[in-house]
């Protein structure tokens, strides 16, 4: 049985649970600039690189994710979520994403093997993709509209130097997060589709879309049921939302991916709207409860949270999400699905 038929059996049974921020959890240790580079030798200021850590404070990575598994998580994601040329440029970090990249999948692999080893229950690991700073899609320049900063093949070989060092570290996915520009998701998939050529195994992905506004609509303009039409060819273990708003917000949107897509659909919002400080004052227990409707409805088969969530968020989210039964996959309909910003669907 490979990795993503055995992940498809336990999501048959129960609802998955993933883990939460590493962001929120590194930024509430109120690290010091000698954390981020200790022992390298660069040349910018690294506070914020939370990326770096796992090269200079693995410690801490490890122990942000063993607090994830102590939460009841099913899916520990590597903290790389920046972990790529083009957003590690910014820091001047860049000849290190191969090494940032093993050195968290290592890590997070270590945890998630000795949580299982313990209990007997089975995890996985996530290798996180983010969406980097640039977009295939927009024009930076207002009076330049076919200016690009990237092109695509530049994207893909981006996303195919960290996807290999991930592999090479352990994960079992490829998670394709936040996605704001679904070009940009398209290099990701290609990248990784690529990669297992190479290996000669597919490598099992998981596509997240984020909305950028209450239409539903990521920053490229498409729709939900417009992303699932671009990604499906890739066939995805999981389809889903992430970040964008809180739970409530979501929550049509995600109705509207889970009628639509045949594979699981996985689901992790952040902790409520952010404060005038930038910061997340939702309670665990009103993130779990907004979550708990999404289970109710039958939208779900992986929960889990992304900005602002923390253990506490996950622990609850776990407790509501604990005996509860997953989504029904949806039948495939036979019909050819197509995109612009919109679907467009033949039918046979």
């Amino acid at each position: 049985m490979t990795v993503a038929d055995a992940f498809r059996a336990e999501a048959a049974m129960r609802i998955l649970i993933k883990d939460g921020a590493y962001g929120t959890s590194i930024q509430a240790r109120r690290l010091k600039s000698e954390d981020y580079c200790r022992g390298l030798d660069l040349f910018k200021d690294q506070r914020g690189n939370n990326d770096l850590l796992n090269l200079t404070r693995p410690e801490l990575v490890e122990e942000i994710a063993g607090e994830f598994a102590t939460a009841g998580v099913d899916i520990l994601a590597t903290n790389t979520f920046n972990a790529n040329a083009i957003s590690q440029a910014d820091y001047g970090a860049e000849a290190l994403v191969g090494e940032i990249n093993r050195a968290a999948a290592r890590i997070t692999r270590g945890v998630a093997d000795r949580f299982s080893q313990a209990d007997g229950k089975q995890r996985w690991v996530a290798g996180a993709l983010g969406p980097t700073n640039k977009t295939l899609s927009l024009s930076p320049d207002v009076n330049d509209p076919a200016f690009r900063e990237v092109d695509f093949d530049t994207m893909k070989a981006v996303y195919r130097e960290q996807i290999d060092a991930l592999v090479e570290g352990g994960v079992d996915f490829i998670l394709i997060e936040t996605i704001f520009d679904t070009l940009n998701a398209k290099a990701g998939i290609k990248a990784a589709l690529e990669a297992g050529e190479t290996l000669g195994r597919p490598l099992p992905l998981m596509i997240s879309m984020t909305l950028t506004d209450l239409s539903g609509r990521n920053l490229s303009g498409h729709t939900v049921e417009a992303l699932w039409a671009s990604v499906r060819h890739a066939r995805p273990v999981t389809i889903g939302l992430n970040c964008s708003f809180g739970a409530a917000q979501l929550r049509p949107h995600l109705a509207a991916l889970a009628a639509a897509a045949d594979t699981l659909v996985m689901a992790y919002p952040n902790a409520g709207l952010p404060n005038e400080l930038g910061e997340y004052d939702e309670a665990a227990a009103e993130t779990a409860s907004q979550v708990a409707e999404w289970i109710a409805d039958g939208l779900v088969n992986v929960v889990g949270g992304c900005c602002g969530t923390t253990a506490e968020h996950l622990a609850a989210i776990a407790e509501v999400a604990r005996g509860a039964t997953p989504r029904q996959i949806p039948q495939p309909n036979g019909h050819t699905m197509l995109a612009g910003l919109e679907p467009m669907i033949l039918a046979a």
